[in-house]
């Protein structure tokens, strides 16, 4: 089979990954669920002539090297993919993680509205995070497209790879491939703050510098969106922190205190027919008190004061998969096999059956944040 064909024919069917392997046919991820998509073994030259067509001769021969890569591939009128092309048993074997052409909106998303408002700070930082493959690429590239869509500013994108091809709409966009335009996100990002940016949005924060440089760039007037393979909120502050020697720490907690505007941490779950993957999420917004606690380093505290300050559009993630279940989008009993996948297990979920608290999650689904200073 032809790479495209069987790109097209995953598409086609809802898949959300593809995994090429030598001698095995085509698998798929519909779900959670990994199937077959079809009976036809691949051949080991097929595999290596799909790994060529997909990485171009000069990307082909760091791969020779390296035994590893990762990129991105678009079939016009299909799809973009995002691509891992690796050695299995001495072998070439290829991954794929289907991204859509459209961007999608909020409601097909299932965040909480709060999360446009959001976007609509001229500076700050603001934080996506949950564990690799749960959507943080996506929520990033639709808080993009909203200010794409109300404001004229300049955004700089820095990706690895690129996975939303975005138009300029009222704002003017520079989309920048880490390993294709750039060498890595520290110089790009350093790069980035001299090509007059009102908004940055960074991939990942990998290492120390790239976090030290997007906290400075939020501190001077940029609107900078980020991700970090943290599960929520209070772990990702702790992580922004500790990734420091100890003898900056108490500045660095000063600064984030001072330029951290929200955490969005979220997880995909299969709903309850199976058939889609729905969003829970815990969403910290910075008012004073969490910035004193930030500034104070009680990380500890900040679950707590999440669940208080639904006023403010906060949300929990125990809310959130009680909210998702009152509404029968996903299965209760699904949470009882995730205890170990860093999710809230059914007893922690008991103080949802609270009016108050109902009400609580409602709001902060649903209501829209009045921007905080």
């Amino acid at each position: 089979m032809q790479l495209n064909e069987i790109l097209k024919a995953a598409v086609d069917r809802g898949a959300s990954d593809v995994h090429l392997s030598p001698l095995t046919p085509p698998i798929i991820r519909f779900n959670t669920r990994l199937i077959e998509l079809n009976d036809t073994v691949l051949e080991k030259e097929e595999l290596e002539q799909m790994a060529l067509e997909i990485l171009g001769d000069k990307a082909h021969r760091v791969f020779m090297v390296e035994g590893e890569i990762d990129t991105s591939y678009r079939i016009e009128d299909v799809g973009n993919f995002r691509v891992n092309i690796y050695r299995h048993q001495g072998m070439v074997a290829i991954a794929a993680r289907i991204i859509q052409t459209k961007i999608p909106d909020l409601d097909y998303l299932g965040l909480p509205v709060t999360v446009a408002s959001l976007a609509r700070y001229s500076s700050g930082l603001i934080l996506i995070t949950g564990p690799t493959g749960n959507g943080k690429s996506t929520t990033m590239a639709t808080m993009i497209d909203i200010i794409n869509s109300e404001r004229a500013c300049h955004i700089v994108t820095l990706e690895d790879p690129i996975e939303y091809i975005h138009q300029n709409k009222k704002s003017y966009i520079t989309q920048r491939e880490i390993g294709m335009d750039s060498k890595d996100f520290a110089q790009a990002l350093r790069a980035a703050l001299r090509q007059d940016p009102d908004v940055i949005m960074i991939g990942e924060l990998r290492d120390l510098e790239t976090i030290s440089t997007a906290i400075t760039a939020a501190e001077t007037g940029h609107l900078v969106l980020a991700t970090l393979h943290t599960i929520n909120a209070a772990q990702t502050v702790e992580r922004m922190i500790d990734v420091f020697p100890s003898t900056h720490q108490q500045q660095i907690r000063v600064q984030l205190a001072n330029c951290l505007r929200a955490v969005i941490s979220q997880r995909l779950l299969p709903n309850i027919t199976n058939e889609r993957m729905v969003v829970a999420t815990e969403l910290m917004i910075c008012t004073n008190a969490i910035r004193n606690l930030i500034r104070d380093g009680k990380y500890h505290q900040i679950p707590n004061a999440i669940f208080t300050g639904s006023q403010f559009g906060m949300l929990t993630m125990e809310m959130s998969l009680q909210y998702l279940i009152d509404q029968q989008m996903i299965d209760a009993g699904f949470l009882q096999h995730e205890k170990g996948d860093n999710i809230p297990t059914l007893e922690t979920l008991s103080y949802g059956s609270v009016p108050m608290v109902r009400s609580a999650v409602s709001n902060a689904l649903k209501s829209s944040l009045v921007l905080l200073p």
